[in-house]
């Protein structure tokens, strides 16, 4: 089975280097291709990604950078991967068992933070009861999806934001997802930035909009992002 794990980035060269050494590591023992998916970024991004994977020049946006990596792939499963965010070891073989089973479509890890501090913890253990209970599973958890199954429902929604909860709603309809019992690592940073309490809050505000049907595009305007 021939991985290959899609990383948009824009200015990223604080967590970069060492996201990608992790990942070249975890990809030792395993057929995969890293295509590094930059959306414009100004900084030194782009010459780190070019030492460890195949870098792809894309209009800014995190779904188009995601479609964009997508067309290029040639993996028969699609990873996901924000620049911030850790796979555990054992993670293709966690995928390829899940695949094996019949129906299954895709799916995604649990989360935890790079942070053992208990309120950190807490939201995580949130994250993946939800996950669990309501089959809501969000961009840090690196998706993880058939080709064919990704190609069927035309890759992720042209979105300014909220593509990752869409994505799930159509794939579902196409098959089973599965939660992993594996736990990919994700940055705190944006939390710290903002604060953990403020930036939990202001997540769920935009996902109630969303749900009342307020445009990615006016969220998009609303949302900062943090590196």
């Amino acid at each position: 089975m021939r991985f290959s794990i899609i990383m948009p980035v824009l200015n990223e060269e604080a967590v970069l280097e060492q996201q990608l050494c992790q990942l070249a590591r975890v990809c030792a023992r395993y057929d995969c291709e890293v295509l590094v998916v930059d959306g414009g970024s100004e900084d030194a991004t782009v010459a780190i990604a070019r030492r460890f994977g195949r870098v792809i020049s894309s209009p800014r946006g995190r779904a188009t950078q995601m479609n964009a990596g997508a067309a290029e792939a040639t993996g028969g499963i699609f990873i996901f991967l924000h620049a911030d965010s850790t796979l555990p070891d054992d993670a293709f073989q966690a995928i390829e068992r899940a695949c094996s089973v019949p129906g299954v479509v895709g799916g995604a890890f649990r989360l935890c933070f790079n942070c053992s501090h208990l309120a950190y913890r807490l939201v995580a253990k949130a994250t993946n009861l939800r996950s669990r209970w309501r089959g809501i599973y969000t961009g840090d958890q690196a998706y993880f999806v058939r080709a064919e199954s990704f190609q069927a429902i035309g890759g992720f929604p042209d979105m300014a934001l909220m593509e990752d909860l869409e994505i799930i709603t159509r794939l579902r309809a196409t098959g089973r997802l599965v939660l992993l019992p594996h736990y990919v690592t994700t940055s705190a940073r944006r939390h710290m930035k903002a604060g953990l309490v403020r930036s939990v809050l202001f997540m769920w505000y935009l996902r109630t909009l969303y749900r009342f049907g307020v445009s990615p595009e006016q969220l998009q305007r609303k949302y900062v992002d943090v590196r």
